[in-house]
């Protein structure tokens, strides 16, 4: 079973994820509001009678299941591009409901679409005051020692040091566990989705790798020693290559010649991720105890409802989340 949460009810996500549970061929689970998933089914040209109540039980073919979250919502909280306080609330309530059944549920996997983060910590749920993004949210509601935000594209993974973070604080966040943590990740995805032993770059912060340290002695004080823990508990089961300049990392990364690449903070990992496959790349939570796959673009405030969004993203979410399943067996 994949299951999705459907994201802001006024952007894009209840129409990708009720396009991307109509193509597939396995059963889906929506996590959201009916009534505005029945209206995205409108949008996007599926009938509305196929959405049913979710109630555990077999389905007919042609049917999608919508476990209803979260208030009943009404079409003023789904105004295209002008999400309220209530559909802040709902995003938040997919989420943590979607996690939920997937927690208790072998053979599943939880796909998120876009959510605002904004709009979310500023619902008025106290709970949410300090919501910063799915991955730091569920890493907290599963009691996860840690996780580590990554992304995939057909050509390479990467993983991120620093995620969800003001710039001015990345250079003191970054440290040997750091580094290491985030390149352990990285070796174990890698693992599962590729039979050779993965080759990785590990970016420097500064420019040209610190130029021995003329431009910043981040890669000596805490990279460096990184690498060096993760080549003793990796052995020989990755190949790792750094601290070396990001744009020579992601080039080559490109080009063939690294399976991954582990990055120090957000835009470092984003910028080159984008530019290469935007809507295709999936953004992966590494070290929950669940299976977390999601899109690698946001809200689309200003599309919504348009019925011109791009599910090819939600499609590459969920086929990875099952490729993920297989690997792991379950």
């Amino acid at each position: 079973m994949i299951v999705i949460s459907t994201g802001c009810p006024a952007g894009i996500g209840p129409e990708i994820s009720v396009a991307s549970a109509a193509e597939v061929k396995f059963p889906c689970l929506l996590v959201g509001d009916l009534s505005t998933l029945r209206a995205a089914a409108k949008v996007v040209g599926i009938a509305p009678s196929r959405l049913v109540p979710f109630n555990d039980q077999r389905l007919a073919a042609s049917q999608i299941a919508v476990l209803q979250a979260g208030p009943q919502l009404t079409a003023s909280d789904r105004v295209p591009g002008k999400p309220n306080r209530r559909s802040g609330a709902a995003q938040l309530d997919y989420i943590e409901a979607g996690f939920d059944w997937v927690k208790s549920h072998e053979h599943s996997a939880l796909v998120t679409a876009p959510v605002s983060k904004a709009v979310i910590a500023k619902s008025g749920i106290r709970r949410a005051k300090g919501f910063l993004g799915h991955t730091e949210w569920l890493e907290a509601r599963d009691g996860a020692e840690s996780s580590t935000m990554c992304f995939a594209t057909r050509t390479f993974a990467t993983s991120l040091v620093t995620t969800h973070l003001p710039l001015a604080k990345v250079p003191n966040a970054i440290t040997p566990e750091a580094v290491l943590k985030a390149t352990l990740a990285l070796a174990e995805l890698l693992g599962d989705l590729h039979s050779d032993i993965p080759r990785i770059a590990i970016c420097s912060l500064n420019p040209h790798a610190g130029e021995s340290a003329l431009l910043g002695n981040e890669e000596s004080r805490a990279i460096l020693p990184g690498i060096r823990a993760a080549r003793r508990r990796l052995g020989t089961k990755a190949v790792l290559i750094g601290p070396l300049g990001a744009e020579t990392a992601y080039r080559k990364a490109q080009a063939g010649d690294f399976h991954g690449v582990v990055a120090m903070y957000h835009d470092q990992a984003t910028i080159p991720t984008k530019l290469v496959a935007f809507g295709k790349a999936v953004n992966v939570t590494w070290g929950l105890s669940i299976i977390r796959t999601s899109v690698d673009h946001g809200t689309g405030y200003d599309i919504a409802w348009s019925g011109s969004a791009d599910a090819r993203g939600m499609l590459s979410a969920i086929s990875l989340a099952r490729r993920l399943i297989r690997a792991r067996g379950l």
